[in-house]
């Protein structure tokens, strides 16, 4: 993924500007929209199955309640994902792993977040890298995550895959996150400046920018020399590169 003129647009959790997050409608709508990737984040359900959905608990984003830890997958499918965001989307279903990969492989790349390493999932490292293996979808995907230990595990399982250590505070500093584990540094939008960006690509780094919906910020980005940008509204930022 590195060398790209121009960058990639990551749709987080889709195009969930317009649609609810991991569900099938955002996805399907982001490449509809130009997304280059999709990108999810993962928890294990009761029965150890990686889960699209960003919170632990899926009190805000289904009809459900408590933690998604304590639900099967069968469980979970029961439960409405899209009426929360719009009638239109009553019956959107929770996604796994799987199913997102079996559904979109071959269209569109993946950018897959671990919402915790095996501290919190035991194992979810094997589970996620062996899915992405097993679908051929390693070269076209980027695995992210706050925790360096879950990044130095999928770098001895898949030495291939591509690496983001997430960030969220400053300093930002290349050569303290994940150091030779990762190979991008996706720091938040508020985080980052030109000094930071100028020093993120000096160490051989991609760089992944989170969550930019804002067309002016965009550009100032893309004038940075990031390698992609993590947008909920992958339509504009789409059709700025285009023109």
């Amino acid at each position: 993924m590195t060398g790209r003129r121009t960058p990639l647009v990551v749709a987080h959790r889709g195009a969930s500007s317009y649609a609810p997050e991991h569900t099938i409608a955002a996805y399907e709508l982001a490449l509809a929209q130009g997304a280059d990737l999709i990108e999810a984040d993962l928890h294990l359900s009761a029965d150890d199955q990686p889960i699209a959905i960003h919170d632990t608990t899926l009190d805000r984003t289904t009809d459900g309640t408590g933690p998604v830890r304590e639900r099967t997958v069968r469980e979970l499918k029961r439960l409405d994902a899209g009426g929360w965001f719009g009638p239109e989307f009553r019956g959107q279903r929770i996604q796994t792993l799987q199913e997102i990969l079996e559904r979109f492989r071959g269209r569109i790349g993946f950018a897959v977040e671990l919402k915790g390493g095996s501290d919190v999932y035991p194992g979810i490292e094997e589970r996620v890298v062996s899915l992405l293996q097993i679908y051929e979808v390693v070269e076209r995907s980027l695995l992210l995550s706050f925790d360096p230990r879950a990044l130095a595990k999928v770098r001895e399982m898949e030495p291939g895959i591509q690496l983001g250590a997430l960030v969220n505070r400053g300093p930002l500093d290349p050569e303290a996150v994940a150091p030779g584990v990762a190979t991008a540094l996706c720091p938040s939008v508020h985080l980052l400046t030109e000094d930071g960006a100028r020093r993120v690509r000096a160490a051989g780094l991609d760089l992944y920018v989170w969550v930019v919906n804002d067309v002016s910020a965009f550009d100032r980005l893309v004038a940075w020399g990031i390698t992609g940008v993590v947008t909920d509204r992958p339509d504009l930022l789409r059709s700025r590169i285009g023109r």
